[in-house]
């Protein structure tokens, strides 16, 4: 697929609300495990917002309080407080676009009571489906995410799709699975070109580069292809693609601003190397 050549240019921002800690060690985050320079590794929790003159989309809901609690996770903003210090105020939201239905990227949609909820059909069926029944496949689900997300479809508020779809101008959806078993991308145009929020194709740009798959996953062979498929949509541009959960992305791109923390811009171009660069890449 070919860059937008006409679509609207969206500013598009990574907003940090939550993290492991630095107890989490590399091989929890690599289906192979073992890493003979097994140290540290961090994962932090990411939502996402897109934004012009014409419309806001956020990209999932993150998680709150009672999850992170829970699940042992540090919880540094409430995603939707996140968000107004940002200038978006969830309650005025139209348009949520959900990559999957795992706690943290489902865990907050009461926040956004006037939106409309994209999802992958493959998503919703894997998510009530058979394989839940498996709970390893079953874990990173909260239920109550799940029947709220059954209730929004009832009210007329989930918008599903399946497989590739422009949600606007310049915004759209592409089912890659592996992770989920509906896990979607979204590709946004910028004026750095069409970036890609991977959210969970891979959490760590390393699971990418390296082609060793992040250890929750439905389906190795999917989540594989995600990676390429991943690259096709940002054109090959390595700085155009956004993991899901790679502390870098904090780090790399430059702050909404001086007064909000935690929340950067992704339509502008990094300004510092990834952490696992070679010198002068």
């Amino acid at each position: 697929m070919s860059a937008p050549s006409s679509s609207p240019e969206y500013e598009v921002l990574a907003l940090r609300y939550a993290t492991t800690g630095p107890d989490r060690r590399r091989r929890e985050n690599f289906l192979s495990g073992a890493d003979a320079h097994d140290g540290p590794m961090p994962m932090d929790y990411y939502v996402w917002a897109i934004r012009n003159a014409d419309r806001v989309v956020v990209v999932d809901t993150g998680f709150g309080p009672e999850a992170a609690a829970r699940r042992r996770r540090t919880l540094l903003h409430e995603p939707a407080d996140l968000l107004r210090r940002a200038g978006i105020e969830p309650e005025a939201v139209t348009d949520v676009i959900l990559t999957h239905l795992h706690y943290d990227h489902a865990g907050g949609l009461a926040a956004f009571p006037r939106a409309r909820f994209h999802l992958q059909d493959a998503e919703m069926a894997f998510a009530t489906g058979r394989y839940v029944c498996h709970a390893c496949l079953r874990a990173p689900f909260d239920l109550e995410d799940v029947v709220s997300t059954v209730r929004l479809t009832y009210q007329g508020r989930v918008v599903f799709h399946d497989g590739d779809a422009e949600l606007f101008p310049g915004i759209s959806v592409h089912r890659i699975g592996g992770h989920s078993g509906g896990l979607q991308a979204v590709r946004v145009a910028t004026r750095r070109g069409p970036l890609v929020l991977a959210s969970d194709a891979f959490h760590f740009r390393e699971n990418r580069l390296r082609r060793s798959p992040f250890p929750i996953v439905f389906h190795v062979g999917q989540m594989l292809e995600g990676y390429r498929r991943c690259e096709e949509l940002a054109c090959g541009q390595d700085d155009l693609m956004i993991p899901g959960h790679d502390p870098d992305v904090g780090r790399r791109w430059p702050a909404l601003a001086g007064d909000v923390s935690d929340v950067v811009r992704l339509d502008l171009p990094p300004i510092a190397p990834w952490s696992d660069s070679e010198p002068g890449e």
